[in-house]
């Protein structure tokens, strides 16, 4: 019996196509849902000048601090959780998570918190030197969980 069922959000295309197929299988099946937004740790490139050779002027030369940038990670993922809920949750019991870390770690790490009996997530049909330098959520999710996994495809 599937009666709960976590999906994993951000603020993509991709996601948003999972979120509306796992909310309407969830009121089929009248289950409870758990949503997922990972907040992925953010590098603050230092130089002794101020300067990055790569990407211009670094974040610490803007003085935007490790807690103001956590802050702002922290409101937009509220916001994608509160969104995704008020479009799709009608009448559907929800969780909410929004966690910092890997976002393929997050997943499975709610997913027990929860106790979900399936994972939902959306994912893009990326192949080649593309799939090989961003790889994939998707893949790490189902390769890991002790649930099953269902993968929502979208195409571009």
């Amino acid at each position: 019996m599937i009666k709960k069922i976590l999906i994993g959000i951000d603020e993509s295309k991709y996601a948003e196509h999972a979120a509306k197929y796992g909310f309407d299988l969830a009121e089929t099946l009248n289950a409870e849902v758990g949503l997922v937004n990972m907040i992925e740790p953010v590098a603050i490139p230092m130089t002794s000048t101020g300067a990055d050779e790569i990407l211009g002027t670094s974040m610490a030369s803007l003085n935007v601090n490790e807690v103001d940038l956590l802050n702002v990670q922290q409101e937009i993922s509220e916001g994608i959780l509160a969104r995704t809920a008020k479009k799709y949750a009608g009448k559907t019991q929800i969780t909410q998570f929004n966690e910092y870390g890997s976002t393929g770690e997050g997943i499975i790490s709610c997913s027990k918190e929860f106790k979900a009996d399936l994972v939902i997530i959306g994912t893009h049909h990326r192949s080649g030197l593309d799939r090989l330098l961003m790889g994939s959520i998707a893949e790490y999710v189902v390769r890991h969980s002790e649930i099953p996994v269902l993968v929502v495809p979208s195409k571009e």
